[in-house]
C-alpha cells in the first residue's frame, strides 16, 4: 500500500502498536531504538513478506514496548499480475521482475538475520494456473519459501494491520483493502470491549485487473470510469445485503478506513503534498465528500498530467482511476463522513500476529 515504488528502499525507523505510527518534524531524525541484535542469531528480528498481483513488499522489525519497531523497508512495483485477468497465467517478464525484487528480499532477511518471519503470496498466485510453479522457481532461485494465502486470510491480516487507526470511540468501522488483483472489505464492530469482524468479502477484482479489463487505464473518460463503476456496484451488492441483516438496518459505519495506494494517492493528492510523506498520510482523516473531489479532479486529468503528480507517477497512473471506480462504490455502498487513511496493511498484520503467537508484542526483546 505504499503510494510510491521503492518508498522502502532506505531503512525505515518506525513504531507500530496502539498508537499508529509516530511521524516526527521534518528534518529531525528519529531516534535509534535499543532493540539492535541482541545476540548474532538475529533472534530480535521479524519479517513480513507481502507479494500481490502489482507490489512486492517487505517489512523487518523488532518487538518494543508499545508494539514493534521497524529497521528495515522494502517496496517495489513489480505487476506479477500482468495479463493474468486474460491468459490466466504469470507471464515470464512479470516472473522475472518479481523474482528480481524477491533477491533484494531474500538479501535483506539474510543480512538481519531474520529467523521467525512469514512469507505470502495473494490473488496472483492464487488465480495464476502456474502459480504452483512459479511458488517452487521463487524458492529454488531465491531460497525464499512462499505461502499462497486464502482470500479470508488475506482479509484478516489486513484488518489486523489496520486495526490501531479504528477511532476508539468507533462502534463499527468498514476497513478495506484495495489491492492489485482483489479487494477485501471487513465489517468491524466493538463488542465487549474487543473488536471484532463479524462480516467480511473478497472481490475479484482490484486495480490491475479493473485497469486491463476497461482499456489499459491510459484513456479514462467519464464513460469508461461508469463503465467500471456500473461493472463493480454488483460484486458488493451481496456483501451489503449481509451486512444489513446482521444489523437489523442500513449499513452505516461509524467511519471507513482504507488501506491500499489508492487511499494514500487521494490523501496525498488532497493534502496537496509535493512529494508523498508518509508520516503525513498514515493515520490521517479525510472527508467523504473532499475524497470525492480528488476523483473528479483525476478522472478530468490526462494520463500524463496524472503521470507527473508526484503522489501518483508514472507506475500508477494508470491504475489509479481503477482504484478510484473501486473505492467510489465502497463509499455508495457504506456511507460514512470520514474516511481514515492506512499507509500499512499485510506486512504489519503479519507482524503483529507472528509477534503475538511469540509473546513477544509490545515487549522489549
Amino acid at each position: 500500500m505504499d503510494a510510491t515504488s521503492d518508498a522502502g528502499n532506505s531503512r525505515g525507523r518506525r513504531r507500530f502498536g496502539l498508537h499508529g505510527s509516530r511521524g516526527r518534524p521534518k528534518g529531525r531524525p528519529e531516534p535509534e531504538v535499543a532493540t539492535a541484535r541482541k545476540d548474532p542469531e538475529g533472534g530480535a528480528y521479524y519479517g513480513a513478506l507481502d507479494l500481490g498481483t502489482n507490489n512486492c513488499r517487505l517489512l523487518i522489525a523488532a518487538p518494543v514496548q508499545d508494539g514493534f519497531h521497524v529497521r528495515d523497508a522494502f517496496s517495489r512495483i513489480v505487476r506479477l499480475g500482468e495479463g493474468l485477468s486474460k491468459t490466466g497465467e504469470l507471464n515470464s517478464s512479470a516472473m522475472e521482475r518479481t523474482i528480481e525484487a524477491l533477491r533484494v528480499c531474500s538479501n535483506k532477511l539474510v543480512w538481519h538475520k531474520v529467523k521467525r518471519h512469514r512469507l505470502i503470496a495473494t490473488e496472483a498466485c492464487r488465480m495464476a494456473s502456474n502459480g504452483p510453479e512459479f511458488i517452487a522457481r521463487v524458492s529454488q532461485e531465491t531460497g525464499l519459501e512462499l505461502e499462497i494465502i486464502d482470500r479470508e486470510t488475506e482479509a484478516r491480516l489486513a484488518a489486523t494491520g489496520a486495526e490501531p487507526l479504528i477511532d476508539g470511540e468507533a462502534e463499527s468501522a468498514l476497513v478495506f483493502d484495495i489491492g492489485g488483483g482483489s479487494t477485501e472489505v471487513m465489517w468491524i464492530e466493538q463488542r465487549g470491549g474487543k473488536r471484532e469482524i463479524l462480516a467480511w468479502t473478497s472481490l475479484a477484482a482490484g486495480v490491475v485487473t479493473i485497469s486491463e479489463q476497461f482499456g489499459g487505464g491510459v484513456e479514462v473518460t467519464a464513460q469508461s470510469f461508469a463503465a467500471m463503476r456500473n461493472y463493480l456496484r454488483p460484486l458488493l451488492s451481496e456483501f451489503v445485503a449481509r451486512v444489513q441483516s446482521l444489523k437489523g438496518s442500513a449499513a452505516l459505519p461509524s467511519h471507513l478506513l482504507g488501506t491500499s495506494g489508492t487511499v494514500t494517492t487521494i490523501a496525498g493528492v488532497q493534502l496537496g503534498l509535493r512529494r508523498y510523506d508518509r508520516s503525513r498520510v498514515d493515520g490521517c482523516w479525510l472527508l467523504s465528500d473532499d475524497v470525492g473531489k480528488v476523483t473528479a479532479e483525476l478522472l478530468a486529468m490526462t494520463y500524463e498530467e496524472r503521470m507527473l503528480n508526484a503522489c501518483i507517477g508514472r507506475e500508477r497512473a494508470d491504475l489509479v482511476m481503477a482504484g478510484c471506480a473501486i473505492l467510489e462504490e465502497i463509499r455508495l455502498a457504506f456511507p460514512a463522513s470520514r474516511i481514515r487513511v492506512a499507509d500499512r496493511g499485510l506486512r504489519e498484520g503479519i507482524l503483529t500476529q507472528v509477534m503475538k503467537e511469540d509473546g513477544t508484542y509490545g515487549r522489549l526483546p
